[in-house]
This record gives structure tokens, C-alpha cells and sequence, in this order.
């Protein structure tokens, strides 16, 4: 094992002790708060719902913690075993090292990474979800998801690979600044046509039928400035009772979009007040923002991606020899997870304070609260929620502020008279 291998396997085995631990930590918070329903959530969690959730809760804990286990032995396997740089010479000297070739090789090792993981996932759909009563999936859908999800990488994500691996003899040194911009646009341009043309391959879209809640949906968006082309109904039912409200794309384009489990189980004030929150985001350019802190990450990834696609440490580290710049991609793709892992906190906490704004938004438009907190209560009960989370863990991974947590910023939000 060569000191970069070492390297590299050190930063594996410690993010998944950290994992790990935040996982066990979790879960033992969590049976700590069984015996009884805590105080704050008495008044509209029952004791049965309540047990159901910590069921839910600590099973998906152990099932996450069998997950970063395997993935954990998966890629110190495949690092260590000196397979990739196997396959790669396999690979050229039976098709070349063009640009095609080498886009062929990456796709290819996605492809067999994700196989072993194939079982795992069907177990958390059919074993796991089934348990607790929200899968809806058949089987066919299931296997359709991927069939379609795999088309539309090699139609997609093929071809743009070839295309960043070809800048790199257009553009030279500055490949990696012409990649990003590639990359970036692409990336902007999926935001568009995504709801039109990818996402009803996937889903069945219908407009909300006439009647008294679009007619409120829609007098809510034009009381707050928001245009939307539609309001649709999305057949999450499909293959889950878990729920969910959106928007997608921009300008003309947008559309705001419901789940139909989400319509099943809120009255008509509290999809309002989804929809409020929802457009909140929209309001206090939550999404530009994002934007822009995605395309500085990857404009940052690409230029760490150049340096050391020049580094011949960085190559034969791996078993590799310094030349090509594919299985530099390659490494880079598995291993930059374990640096920007841990960066996980701080961009949840950023989320989370973008999920404050938009409630205190929806409070101020709506002129009261109990519509948003009525909403959260019950999707959270619907949802199986996990209501008393260890601090660190939730301060760790969770993107939106607890339940407890976003009550009391509501109790406390100005709203207008």
C-alpha cells in the first residue's frame, strides 16, 4: 500500500467512524425519549404514532449505519485491489484512449459501483418502507426508475462527459475553467427543462382540478408577487405516502407542484401555508443563492480536479500513470466525498436558516401561524419524523430546524395585522 492509498483509506475510515458514531449517538437519544410522548408534542402526537416513529427512526438507523459500512469496504476494496487501473489498461488497449474510450471506462466503473448497491436499495423500498407503511412502488416501476435513470446518464451524461475530457486538449491549462462553464450551463439548463421534459417521464403531472383551493393558491401567489405558469398535481402516491410541495423552473416556466399524498393530508389553510412557505424561498432568493454556492463549489472541485490531474504522486498513488486525465476524474469523483463530508454541517446550517426566513415569510403573508405549525405537526406525524433527535446529529444532517425547533421561531415571528 503506497502512502497515498494509506491516505485515502485513513479518510474513509474516518468518516465512517464519524458516521457511525453520530448514527449511535442518535439512536440511543432517541430510546432515551421512548418511554413517554415528551411534553411538546402530547397535545397532537398519540402514544401509538409516537412508538411507531421510534420504531421507524431506529430502523433506519441501523439500516444507515449497514449502508456506510458497505460503502466504506465497497471503495477500500476497489482502491486497494488495484482493479481500477486494471480495467483502465483493460479497457484503452481494447478500445484506444480517445475521448469516447475514456468516457466509456468512467461510465463503465459508475455502472459496476452502483450494481452492488442495487440489493441495498430495493431492500430500503420493499423491506424497509413496506415495514412502516409508506412504500407504494411495484416492483415494475421500480426497475422502470432505473432503466430510465440509466438511459438518461448515457444520453446526458455520457456526452458531456466526452465533452469535459475533449477540453482538456481544446483549452489547455485553463481546461478546468472551460469545463466549469460547460458544466454550469448544462446544469442551468437541466433546471429548465427538467420539469418539462425529463420529470413526466418519472411522474404523471395533472393541473389542480377548479374549486376553492386553487382558487386560494392562486390568490396567494399573486398576493405575493409569485407568477406561476400552473399549479399541478404530482403522483407521489405512486411510490410513496411520504409527501411533499414545490417548484420547478423559471420565468414563464414555473409551476408550482403538489404531491397528491400531501393534498390527502392537509386542510385546505394548511397546503396554503406550504405553498406560503414554499414561495418564501422564491421571495428571499433562496434559490439564486444556492446557485451560486453550488457553482463556486464546482468551480473550486474542477480547479482542485487540475491540480492534481498534474500530479504523478496523485497517479501512481492509485496504480495509475500519469498521462490521461480520466483517472484523475475518476479518483476525484470517489474520493472528494470524504473532504466535503465534512463541510456537511455548515451547509445545513445555511439551509436551515433559509428554512426560518421562509416560515417567518409565510407567517407575515398569511397573518397567523397556526395554519404553518398545523402543517408541520401533522406531515411530521404522517412522515414517521424523528421528533427528539440528538442535537449533533440533527446540527450534523438535518437540512430544515426541528419541529421543536421551527414552533418556537414561529411562536416568535412577527406577523402583520
Amino acid at each position: 500500500m503506497t502512502i497515498v492509498a494509506f491516505a485515502a483509506v485513513a479518510l474513509l475510515l474516518l468518516r465512517w467512524f464519524a458516521e457511525l458514531l453520530l448514527s449511535v449517538r442518535n439512536s440511543r437519544h432517541v430510546l432515551a425519549h421512548a418511554g413517554n410522548v415528551p411534553e411538546p408534542f402530547r397535545e397532537y402526537i398519540d402514544p401509538t404514532t409516537y412508538a411507531k416513529s421510534i420504531d421507524y427512526t431506529l430502523a433506519k438507523g441501523r439500516f444507515h449505519r449497514f449502508e456506510v459500512t458497505l460503502d466504506f469496504l465497497l471503495l477500500t476494496a476497489v482502491l486497494l485491489s488495484g482493479a481500477l487501473p486494471a480495467a483502465f489498461r483493460a479497457w484503452t488497449g481494447a478500445f484506444g484512449d480517445s475521448v469516447w474510450a475514456a468516457s466509456g471506462y468512467l461510465f463503465a466503473v459508475g455502472l459496476a459501483l452502483a450494481l452492488p448497491k442495487l440489493p441495498v436499495d430495493w431492500y430500503a423500498q420493499f423491506r424497509l418502507e413496506e415495514q412502516f407503511g409508506f412504500n407504494t412502488t411495484a416492483p415494475r416501476t421500480w426497475w422502470l426508475d432505473r432503466l430510465k435513470g440509466l438511459l438518461l446518464a448515457l444520453a446526458l451524461g455520457y456526452p458531456l462527459l466526452v465533452l469535459v475530457l475533449q477540453l482538456v486538449a481544446w483549452a489547455g491549462d485553463l481546461w478546468w475553467l472551460w469545463a466549469w462553464g460547460c458544466v454550469l450551463a448544462f446544469q442551468l439548463l437541466m433546471v429548465v427543462l427538467a420539469p418539462l421534459l425529463l420529470m413526466p417521464l418519472f411522474n404523471k403531472f395533472t393541473p389542480l382540478p377548479d374549486g376553492p383551493l386553487r382558487d386560494r393558491l392562486l390568490a396567494l401567489a399573486n398576493e405575493t408577487g409569485f407568477r406561476a405558469r400552473d399549479i399541478q398535481v404530482m403522483d407521489g402516491s405512486k411510490r410513496s405516502r411520504h409527501s411533499n410541495a414545490f417548484f420547478t423552473g423559471f420565468g414563464r416556466f414555473r409551476k408550482i407542484v403538489l404531491f397528491d399524498t400531501l393534498l390527502s393530508q392537509l386542510a385546505e389553510n394548511e397546503v396554503a401555508a406550504v405553498l406560503a412557505h414554499e414561495i418564501g424561498h422564491y421571495k428571499k432568493r433562496h434559490i439564486p443563492k444556492m446557485l451560486l454556492w453550488s457553482a463556486a463549489s464546482l468551480l473550486t472541485a474542477f480547479y482542485a480536479l487540475a491540480v492534481l490531474a498534474r500530479q504523478e504522486w496523485f497517479y501512481r498513488g492509485f496504480g495509475f500513470e500519469l498521462g490521461h486525465v480520466a483517472p484523475a476524474l475518476l479518483l476525484f469523483a470517489l474520493l472528494s466525498g470524504e473532504a466535503t463530508f465534512w463541510f456537511t454541517p455548515l451547509a445545513n446550517r445555511v439551509s436551515r436558516r433559509f428554512e426560518y426566513e421562509a416560515d417567518r415569510f409565510a407567517a407575515a403573508v398569511l397573518r397567523e401561524t397556526a395554519s404553518l405549525i398545523g402543517a408541520l405537526r401533522k406531515l411530521n406525524a404522517k412522515n414517521l419524523s424523528n421528533l427528539t433527535p440528538h442535537p449533533l446529529y440533527s446540527g450534523f444532517y438535518y437540512s430544515h430546524p426541528t419541529l421543536v425547533e421551527r414552533e418556537r421561531a414561529l411562536r416568535e415571528a412577527p406577523v402583520s395585522a
